[in-house]
């Protein structure tokens, strides 16, 4: 017993440490319960009477004398590393807290996830556009109401009408008019309605918008990817269904539902009892929209959709107040931290 008490203290004596790592495993190997001194402790029992008096105080000169050791080079090992670091005159005084990204964040870039493994590829446009772009090429007769100013921000009548977008329906028409087919796009974007504000309506929102236009291309090729769609973003249980619709840039038109991902489709309080709820509109582009554009509609076809970003957040993650998404309400935007 004595022999491996001194052989110990030689031991501990030359002991070193280069990180934080190699001082804990020091630590474990003699001081811990399984460790060499408690080792020893446990063998005391074992000594005759008459020594256990000497052993017992080196016991406790070897045990004192490691925990100093391991202290001792746990402070010099800090000491040096404070000194190794540089001190950050920019940091700030108290931690600062990281933010979190926007749900509508979270949900368009899922959306154009989604679109991109198809082959869809991203295009943007202007929020201030003018009339023709938003609505001329898109078929809206000239005493449509959505060009009247309840519906329509306008910024400047004389000599062109100048507006804000009321949907990113522009960015299509400013792709065919620039390109030729084959053409598959997405278009997100932040849009402005004059409406009241409410909690269900906003005077801007957001809006994602898809275009396919090749030859050969069937009202079939729309519903698959709208099943797609569904599928991938609320889930593989759910089910679609489209209701004949108008819009006058498709023809046929078409508004499509989901199976209400609360109740599985057997019907809630958030379907109105109905099983299904409404997430956006679609249809086969209008042989008029890509005549205005420069494409020859006797050999091209294509189809159209689009949907609200607030709307699907909404079924998403259960927002029932449309304010909330504009109002930066620090306690609401952190409940998304866990969707990033």
């Amino acid at each position: 017993m004595l022999e491996k008490i001194e052989k110990l203290t030689e031991e501990i004596k030359s002991l070193e440490a280069a990180n934080a790592d190699a001082l804990e495993a020091l630590r474990i190997k003699y001081l811990s319960k399984k460790g060499e001194i408690p080792s020893l402790f446990n063998d005391f029992r074992n000594v005759p009477n008459e020594q256990k008096k000497e052993i017992g105080q080196k016991l406790n000169v070897l045990k004192n004398f490691a925990t100093e050791k391991i202290n001792s080079l746990k402070a010099a090992f800090e000491e040096k590393k404070n000194d190794d670091e540089t001190i950050d005159l920019t940091r700030s005084a108290a931690p600062a807290q990281l933010g979190t990204r926007h749900p509508i964040s979270l949900v368009r870039e899922e959306i154009i996830d989604i679109f991109s493994r198809l082959g869809f590829t991203l295009a943007e446009g202007p929020e201030i556009e003018d009339d023709w772009h938003v609505f001329g090429a898109m078929n809206f007769a000239d005493d449509h109401p959505a060009r009247d100013m309840q519906d329509t921000f306008f910024i400047s009548r004389n000599p062109a009408d100048i507006l804000l977008r009321t949907h990113t329906s522009s960015v299509q028409s400013r792709t065919m008019e620039h390109s030729q087919p084959p053409i598959r796009i997405i278009c997100p974007g932040r849009v402005y309605r004059n409406e009241a504000i409410s909690y269900r309506a906003h005077c801007f929102f957001h809006q994602v918008e898809a275009l396919y236009v090749d030859k050969n291309v069937s009202f079939t090729d729309l519903k698959q990817v709208l099943l797609y769609f569904a599928r991938e973003m609320f889930g593989p249980e759910t089910n679609i269904r489209l209701r004949p619709s108008y819009f006058p840039f498709t023809e046929p038109s078409a508004e499509m539902d989901i199976s209400c991902n609360l109740c599985g489709g057997k019907g809630c309080a958030f379907c109105k009892g109905t099983g299904w709820v409404e997430i956006l509109g679609c249809g086969m582009v209008d042989p008029n929209v890509l005549e205005a554009s420069g494409i020859d509609s006797k050999t091209y076809s294509g189809y159209a959709l689009g949907m609200g970003i607030e709307r699907i957040t909404n079924l998403k993650y259960r927002v029932k107040d449309l304010r909330m998404f504009s109002e930066n309400d620090m306690r609401f935007l952190e409940e998304f931290e866990s969707a990033h």
